[in-house]
């Protein structure tokens, strides 16, 4: 039994306020890249986790790791009968604390593996409220389509007159962990205003903005050197993602993507790169 947890990007992050609860209210869209980490599964006497890959030094392998945590709630939900103990295996080929929702997209890609082979009577919408209490970006990876997402992220609308799919994509990351908390903390509480007004959402794309993107540089100033020698490579939209401090940039033709990753793996070598199309 496997799953793919499909890397996420937010093409735009707009910061509308701070909430009491502290948490923020948001206008973000998400889209989703054709690659990134495995969940791998069979039957066993107990759940257990082991985690493999690029990125697997320093992750926890216990009950609390999103994945256990999302297969034992829809155990406990759907019952131990219909959700047998599960040895999972997950190979981390996504950085961590990266703004490409790797554990978020870990725990969606969990759950739609139960679903498939334990739970199929569930749809999308089911698996994602259930699912996405763990997380709030855990909801949009379920589906892992692109869509806006409004309040915390998790109020999930379509957006079928964005089509981006197929769309070359080039992720680089600096090698450079940026915790999620301080980088919305240190917001500067301005409400710079709606994510789209326009009818030619392309057009709006291109105009919208991540209000991460200064607070994270400020703690990180090696995304401002990614999002330098991205936008030097002639894409059509170049962005950091997320809280940090993955970057991404979207060309027109494959070619001028695969280009653009053989410059930077020679110019510098040290930088996390993959090359892919959105969902």
């Amino acid at each position: 039994m496997r799953e793919i947890g499909w890397a996420k990007i937010n093409l735009a992050l707009h910061v509308r306020a701070r909430r009491p609860d502290g948490y923020h209210e948001i206008e973000t869209l998400f889209a989703f890249v054709d690659g990134g980490d495995t969940i791998a599964a069979e039957i066993a006497e107990a759940d257990t986790l082991t985690i493999d890959g690029e990125f697997a030094a320093g992750l926890s392998a216990g009950a609390d790791n999103l994945v256990l945590r999302v297969l034992a709630l829809l155990r406990e939900r759907h019952g131990a009968d219909r959700v047998p103990p599960l040895a999972v295996r997950l190979t981390k080929a996504l950085p961590v604390a990266a703004g490409i929702g790797g554990g978020s997209a870990d725990a969606a890609a969990m759950a739609r593996l139960v679903r498939r082979h334990f739970l199929p009577e569930l749809g999308d919408a089911a698996l994602a409220r259930l699912a996405g209490s763990l997380g709030a970006d855990i909801a949009a990876c379920v589906a892992s389509a692109t869509c806006l997402g409004t309040g915390t992220g998790a109020d999930l609308s379509p957006v079928p007159e964005l089509a981006l799919g197929g769309t070359p994509v080039l992720l680089v990351n600096p090698r450079a962990p940026v915790a999620t908390g301080p980088v919305f903390a240190a917001w500067d509480g301005v409400d710079r205003g709606p994510l789209f007004t326009g009818a030619d959402l392309r057009a709006q794309l291109f105009a919208a903005r991540n209000d991460l993107q200064r607070p994270a540089i400020a703690g990180c100033p090696a995304i401002a050197d990614v999002l330098t020698e991205l936008g030097g490579l002639s894409p059509w939209l170049a962005r950091m993602s997320g809280s940090g401090a993955t970057c991404f940039a979207l060309f027109d033709a494959a070619g001028e993507c695969d280009a653009a990753a053989r410059y930077l793996a020679d110019r510098r070598p040290e930088w996390w790169r993959m090359t892919g199309a959105l969902r």
